[in-house]
């Protein structure tokens, strides 16, 4: 990322489904700023609109008003193939249905965005392998999706996301199916991206886990920021998992 900007910017920034009574404002006129190198954790009860606002950070889909910049750029102000090279170039992706290609291996789905990038093939190869022994995956490379359990794809997902070492990586419930030991094993991961290459991490999460490493968290209340507070690594704020309306 281009540190004279913010990693992540959003000014008024509202998505809205349906019309007149029927309206949904998934994300509410939510303005944000997140730097390089922060390591933010999204809660709040489901519904809320973490993963609409990820969406809509990723330019996965457009607002209703309101402005998304990434390292500067206003990513509604650039064409499909702008934002699909951004997102190959710059953005790691943790979806919460993995989203891996069932007729490709473990490996392949975990190196895609290596090959896609021009990689070379060796090189590529080597380090999804070395990630896989490092996550517990280690053996598993020549398995479709469909071979794996749901943690274990979950794995590869997040294998795809940070191979590349991104500038920004969006998580949807990264830790979901895994337990505690793969949790922490992934998470140890992206907090040594964060901390050596200065990669921002951006995480839906209902999971304690991921919230007490979080050094700032952002608690979404029907689409619009309820709290926005830093915090220190190890810690759990009460309110975080206050419920909606506790003092």
């Amino acid at each position: 990322m281009n540190e004279a900007y913010p990693a992540v910017e959003t000014r008024g920034l509202w998505k809205t489904f349906g019309e007149g009574d029927t309206a949904v404002h998934a994300v509410h006129d939510v303005s944000l700023v997140i730097e390089p190198g922060e390591f933010v954790a999204l809660c709040g009860p489901s519904g809320s609109g973490k993963t609409t606002l990820v969406n809509l950070i990723g330019g996965l889909t457009d607002p209703t008003r309101g402005e998304v910049r990434v390292d500067g750029r206003d990513v509604g102000a650039m064409s499909e193939p702008e934002r699909a090279q951004l997102r190959l170039e710059r953005i790691g992706f943790v979806f919460q249905a993995y989203n891996l290609l069932p007729v490709l291996t473990a490996l392949e789905n975990a190196e895609f965005p290596l090959m896609l990038r021009g990689v070379a093939r060796d090189e590529r190869r080597q380090a999804v392998r070395r990630l896989f022994h490092e996550i517990g995956l280690g053996g598993l490379e020549d398995r479709r999706p469909g071979a794996l359990s749901g943690g274990q794809q979950q794995r590869v997902a997040v294998a795809r996301a940070v191979l590349g070492a991104p500038a920004l990586v969006l998580a949807d419930e990264p830790t979901a199916n895994l337990d505690t030991q793969a949790s922490d094993a992934l998470l140890g991961i992206m907090e040594l991206l964060n901390q050596e290459r200065n990669v921002t991490f951006i995480f839906c999460t209902h999971d304690p886990r991921v919230m007490r490493r979080a050094r700032r968290i952002i608690r979404l209340v029907d689409g619009h920021v309820e709290r926005d507070a830093q915090k220190q690594p190890g810690t759990l704020p009460d309110w975080v998992l206050a419920p909606v309306g506790a003092e």
